[in-house]
């Protein structure tokens, strides 16, 4: 009988098109994030590279966090994980949803 295994790419396609490692992402001392980081990290919980736990428990998230990132890009794409324009991008969405 066959193992229940995970099977992980060793790499996947990060936002700026590029191959994305575990030895390429953000290291996990991190403390600046920046829209760039932010979405290789969210890139490599959607291709399989890591799991949302993971990520969690090496970078110092909250799952709630983590998540913002990962509506953020669902909804505007990478300007949307940009900070001062957080108000912005979810005030479009809010209203988005209206009509």
């Amino acid at each position: 009988m066959i193992e229940n295994q995970k099977i992980r790419p060793a790499k996947v396609i990060g936002p700026l098109g590029e191959p994305l490692t575990l030895d390429s992402l953000p290291p996990p001392d991190t403390t600046r994030w920046v829209v760039r980081r932010k979405a290789e990290v969210v890139a490599a919980v959607n291709g399989g590279l890591l799991t949302i736990d993971e990520v969690c428990s090496r970078y110092r998230l909250s799952p709630e966090e983590f998540a913002s990132w990962q509506r953020a890009i669902d909804r505007s794409g990478m300007p949307g994980l940009r900070v001062t324009r957080i108000q912005h991008y979810r005030s479009l969405y809010e209203r988005q949803q209206k009509y």
